[in-house]
Order: C-alpha cells, then structure tokens, then sequence
C-alpha cells in the first residue's frame, strides 16, 4: 500500500505540472457548472416544492461547505492524482481507499455519460431535431463523446481554453440573464419565497422523510458537487498545498452564489399564468426565460446551455481518467500496466481516457434500448457522488478522533474536530436522503436504483477487488515516491519516514 505523501517525479508515471490555480479552480467550477446544476434541478424542485425549495440550496451549501473544508485539509496534506480514491487509502488502508475508488470511478462515468445525453438535447434544438428521438440523442451524445475525447488527449493547453471560455460565458449568461430578470421581468418579492408548499398544495407534511422539501434537497444536493474534483488533477497542479484547498473552497462558494442568484432571478421572474406558458411543465428554466426576454433568444440560450454541458462533459472525463490511472500507478486494477502507462508527447493517460469513452458508449446504446436507464443513471449519480464523499469524510472524522492526524499547510486547527463530526453527519443524512425508496418514480426500480446501484457496484467491486488485493499490497511505497514541486525534500523525506513507521 502506498503511504508518501509526496508526488511522483518525472519519471514514467509523472504527469506534466501545466495548472495553475485559475486552472483548477476552473476545472472544478465546469465541473458540476452552475447553468448544468440549474437546469438539473431546478424544474424537479419547484415542482415538488414550489418556490420555497430555494432554501434548500441554504441548507445543502452549509453540508457542502463542511465537506470542503474537510476535503481542503487533505488536499492540502495529500496532493495526489486521485482524491478521494487517495485520501481514504491513506486514512483507513487499501481496502477502504479501493472501494472508495471504485464507488467514484463510476459515479464519474455514469455523470459523464448522463450530462453528455443533456448536452445532445440542446445540440439537436440547435440543430433544428425537435423533438429527437431516443437514436438520434444518442448518436449526439457519441458525437460529444468523442470530440471530448479528442480534446483530452490533445494535451492540457486545449482543455484548458475550453475551460476558461466556458466560465466566461456562463458567468455573463448566468449572471447577465438572472440580473436583467430582477431589473426588468420581476413579477413577484421576496414573499414568494415563504410559499411552504401551498402553491403546490403540500402544506401538510412538508419537511417529513417523504414530504417535498426534503425531496428538493435531493434534487438540490446534485448542485454543489464538483468542487473536489481540483485534487482530481492534483499532480498537474503547480505548487498544489497552496493551490489546491482554494480551488476547493472557492469553487463551491462561487458555483452556489451563481446558482442560488440565477434560481432567485428565475423564480422572482416567474409569470402568474407560468402553467400556462408552452413546455413550462417538462423545462421550466427555459419556458420563463422565452417567455420574459423574447422567443429570439431561444437559440442562444440553447448554445449557453450546450456549452456548459460540455464543458462539464470534459471535466467528468479528466476526473474519471486521472482516477483510473492513479489507481492503476498503484496496481489496484486489471491491466494496471496498460492503463499506468503515459503518452511520450502531452504525458496524458490515453488508456484511461480511453476506457471512459467505452464505457459511456455502451451506456449511450444501452440508453436507447432500455427504458428507464437514463433516470436510473440521473438517480444513481447524485446518491454516487455523495456515497463517495462518505469514504474519505469518515476515515479523516476517525484519525482526528483518535487524534492520528496531522495536517499539512492548510489547517482549521481547533475546528477540525467539530467540522469533521457535522461533515460526517451531513453526509450520511444527505446520502439516506438521497436513497430513501419514496414512491416518486412510479416504479419500484427506480425508487430504490440509488440503493441497487450501489449494491450491484459493490458485489462486482469485491469480486475485482478479490483478485488485485495481493498486487495493491505489495506496492512498494518507492514506486510513488518523487520530490512536491517546491517542498523541501529533506522535509518530505522526513514526513515520509513517519508516516511509514505510523502504518
């Protein structure tokens, strides 16, 4: 098992340091991108809550922001390609931190896949394929999936620019769009807020384990995920202790600021006769914003729309990659030789890379065939991420309990304690809430696909992980010990030296 706590130096397995803080902090925003987790979830919320689910986002961002300081903390002492995969392994040991992978690994795919079939929707209304069929979404949504591909393993230069366009443009048209409502479309106050479900006659029940608002915070809880993607990329940041735990914070405060204003916009814009307008009941983001600024913004709305998926797309898949191939470094995986190796030139994971865009092609044909296989993979993402964040929350509440950890640069001090128990409270009940069987779907399967899901994955994870444990456990701690750009390596040595005599 490995337990350094430097990163590799150039060598075989290294990748190139090319991201700087803006980088990562705009890789982890395009992520779950704030135009993706609005239109996600904001028409399944107002609609199982009515207005007053915008509170929710209070409540799921104070979780979330529990979670990052956790996830800062070790970043910030375990700067490695990988994250959560990482961390875990080195707070519980191998099987903990395989598992914790594994969970992750397919929670990244499946989103990417899923997101890739949302941006095929705007694709095809661009276009002019209204009302795509269930074909042709797919056929769209390969297309992305290997334009992406593509631009992965073009090298870090590319992924980059699309990262910072996207920001840019989601930041005026999320931003621009949502102040021009308040300024020129405001049809209601603040009041409206206030509903506590009587708009959508829920009143009686509404804060129980089936009652709507704790339904909208299912729904909400896929908004502010992504930001600890940045310790995705961990190895290719420069000076990632500094850079690392900012990129983490800051891309969960500014995506639920941007989201949670865009909601307000949206909701304070919404008509009396909203019922009424065309397609409000399948897309309402879309229906207030034609029916408030004009049916000649429907194309570049659409485009706005597609580039932000896409942008997240390209975000799951590096994630997804640089997961796969840290695990395989570690020999942890099946062909773990195959899947560790580097490109010469741009130093990319190109089996990794590759092996994402099979997956999601499989899950693109299986899409078309089987019904109720999209909602399954939108169900299954938003209770993965947050069964993934459980691994590594819990192992760090368990070291600061037992008083075994020692932070790195980045420290709460006297608040780690408290901020790891709450952490792990918000998880576990988020990820219950998450997987709670209600009866919402109108099928058994779909109500508890969070719950199949995560059993199936964990029955095919042992028999996988049967067959690698001997090959993980004998991992020299060598094979990933190199010098962290700008550390003292006399110090690194030293930590390293510990930490070994620790396990």
């Amino acid at each position: 098992m490995t337990t350094s706590a430097t990163l590799p130096a150039e060598g075989a397995h290294s990748l190139r340091r090319e991201f700087s803080f803006g980088s990562a902090f705009a890789f982890a925003f395009a992520f779950i991108s704030p135009i993706v987790a609005l239109y996600g979830i904001f028409g399944l919320a107002i609609s199982t809550a009515g207005p007053s689910f915008w509170w929710g986002f209070l409540i799921v961002f104070a979780g979330q922001f529990l979670v990052a300081l956790v996830f800062a903390m070790l970043v910030s002492r375990w700067p490695l390609e990988g994250s959560i995969y990482q961390w875990a392994n080195r707070l519980l040991g191998a099987g903990f931190g395989w598992f914790a992978g594994w969970f992750y690994i397919w929670t990244l795919t499946i989103a990417m896949a899923t997101v890739a079939l949302g941006a095929a929707g705007f694709i095809a209304n661009i276009l002019g394929i209204h009302e795509a069929s269930g074909t042709q979404i797919a056929l769209i949504a390969f297309v992305v999936l290997i334009l992406g591909t593509l631009i992965n393993l073009a090298g870090r230069g590319i992924l980059k620019g699309f990262m910072v366009a996207s920001i840019a443009a989601e930041i005026i048209g999320s931003i621009g769009l949502g102040a021009w409502l308040l300024i020129a479309h405001r049809e209601h106050d603040l009041s409206i807020l206030f509903d506590g479900g009587a708009s959508i006659g829920a009143s009686e029940g509404f804060f129980s384990i089936g009652g709507p608002f704790l339904l909208a915070i299912v729904f909400i809880g896929f908004s502010f995920v992504g930001f600890e993607s940045a310790g995705s990329i961990a190895e290719e940041v420069h000076e990632p202790r500094r850079n690392l735990p900012k990129a983490v914070l800051f891309s969960l405060c500014f995506i639920a600021a941007v989201v949670m204003f865009s909601s307000l916009a949206i909701i304070l814009a919404t008509p009396d006769n909203a019922a009424e307008l065309p397609d409000y009941g399948s897309d309402p983001v879309y229906a207030v914003l034609t029916a408030q600024l004009g049916s000649s913004i429907a194309i570049p709305l659409q485009a706005l729309f597609a580039i932000g998926f896409i942008a997240s797309f390209l975000a799951l898949q590096t994630s997804a990659s640089r997961l796969i191939w840290a695990k395989a470094r570690d020999h942890a995986l099946p062909f773990s030789n195959a899947l560790s190796r580097l490109s010469r030139k741009q130093r990319q994971p190109v089996g990794p890379i590759l092996v994402t865009t099979v997956i999601g092609t499989a899950l693109f044909l299986l899409s078309n065939v089987a019904e109720n296989l999209y909602t399954m993979m939108v169900n299954f993402t938003s209770g993965g991420f947050y069964l993934s964040f459980l691994f590594p929350v819990l192992a760090f509440a368990v070291a600061v309990l037992r008083r075994r950890w020692r932070p790195g640069p980045f420290s709460i001090r006297g608040w780690t304690g408290p901020v790891a128990v709450l952490a792990l409270a918000w998880v576990v009940l988020e990820l219950i809430n998450i997987a709670w069987p209600r009866p919402v779907n109108g099928n058994p399967w779909l109500d508890w696909s969070v719950i199949v899901g995560a059993v199936a994955l964990a029955l095919v994870g042992a028999a996988i992980y049967a067959r690698v444990r001997g090959r993980i456990e004998n991992v020299e701690t060598s094979a990933v010990m190199l010098d962290l750009e700008d550390e003292d390596p006399a110090a690194a040595e030293t930590e390293t030296g510990s930490e070994a005599r620790n396990r």
